[in-house]
């Protein structure tokens, strides 16, 4: 087997592939990727068994045209970055069965498993199946992702929760403290009844590392899988079987105390404050008067910082409190001028929300006992 590719084709693939394989396997070749050649196009595959990913590329080929090898993955990745920029790397076995790779005046021998040995995540039938922008679904995914739970014992909070319904795709992610909800429209009628799956933490933050161009994919939902296909990827993972919390339950409604502010003049705000908040429960007072906010934190350390900002406030006087690092990642995660707080009371969710998010994004975060 022979062939050559470029630095960066190969780095590239391999960049998409490696982040699913984890650094110590149970099995030894779930270590290694999966290099696959078949008529001018190089796959590279990396699984855990739970996620996998197939990066394509046209490869220059010589002698065999259909060849399979598998390779360590992380010391393929880090010769080819330490090779000079702009150069081929030439592939070939040797007579004891190791892989020989050569550019230039370098060469290395690496050693291999049996393709035959590496691991497919399972085939089962596709039952929907839709069409939408790359960068449409990226932005659902980072708008919401960082709310989901992580290491959960309640295992279906530690992944996200896909919804399509008629001509809609929901991402929604809770760990139980806060909820994140944001939409994208799909182009044509998709489903006539509701179908709702979950994306495990990990399959979640992988395929939002390979949404990084602008073209269309396509996602397939089936029993046990979702499939997202791209021009140069095709992304696998397995769904968590659960049933996921009725999240609308959630959502406050008929909120009357209503906060407007500047985005960023508030989340400079609650960064200062966060300094001296207390380490552990990270909670902060918010004291609500007309037309302005005082935030306040505190530490066992008896120490205290305030910090006063000007808001759009005609309600009552209202005391409340909340982590402030959910407060942050909501301020971070928006990406408009304002943002708004919808409140009912001391002991009530507080509703946040971006007047010109277009995806109608919305977030729910449980109030604390200061």
């Amino acid at each position: 087997m022979k062939f050559s590719v470029s630095k960066e084709t190969l780095v590239k693939q391999l960049q998409m592939v490696v982040g699913v394989v984890e650094r110590r396997q149970t099995l030894p070749i779930l270590s290694n990727v999966l290099i696959s050649l078949k008529q001018g196009e190089l796959a590279l595959t990396g699984t855990d068994l739970e996620v996998e990913i197939v990066s394509r590329a046209v490869a220059e080929l010589a002698g065999d045209v259909n060849a399979e090898i598998t390779l360590p993955a992380r010391k393929l990745l880090d010769i080819c970055r330490s090779l000079p920029d702009g150069v081929d790397i030439k592939f070939s076995t040797n007579d004891k069965g190791r892989v020989v790779i050569s550019s230039g005046r370098s060469r290395f021998t690496l050693s291999t498993l049996p393709a035959e040995e590496f691991p497919n995540v399972e085939d089962g039938a596709e039952t929907l199946e839709f069409t939408l922008s790359a960068n449409k679904l990226k932005q659902l995914i980072d708008s919401t992702s960082f709310a989901m739970a992580h290491q959960d014992v309640r295992y279906y909070l530690n992944g996200m929760l896909w919804e399509v319904s008629a001509d809609k795709l929901n991402g929604v992610a809770t760990d139980g403290h806060r909820l994140a909800i944001s939409s994208v429209d799909l182009p044509g009628h998709v489903s006539d009844s509701t179908v709702q799956v979950i994306l495990p933490r990990k399959g979640v933050v992988e395929l939002s590392r390979l949404l990084v161009d602008e073209g269309d994919i396509t996602v397939s939902l089936g029993e046990a899988h979702l499939r997202v296909r791209g021009s140069d990827f095709h992304f696998t993972s397995k769904l968590v079987d659960g049933a996921y919390p009725d999240y609308d339950r959630v959502l406050p409604k008929g909120g009357t105390l209503v906060v407007r502010g500047d985005r960023d003049t508030l989340r400079q705000a609650f960064s200062r404050a966060a300094i001296l908040s207390n380490e552990k429960y990270r909670g902060v007072r918010l004291l609500l008067s007309e037309n302005l906010l005082n935030i306040v934190a505190n530490n066992p350390e008896q120490e205290e910082a305030q910090e006063e900002v000007p808001v759009e406030y005609l309600g009552t006087e209202l005391e409340v409190g909340f982590n402030v690092n959910y407060i942050l990642d909501v301020l971070n995660t928006l990406t408009g001028d304002e943002a708004v707080f919808i409140l009912s009371d001391a002991n009530s969710s507080a509703l946040i929300q971006d007047p010109a998010d277009e995806a109608g994004s919305s977030y729910v975060i449980m109030p604390m006992r200061l």
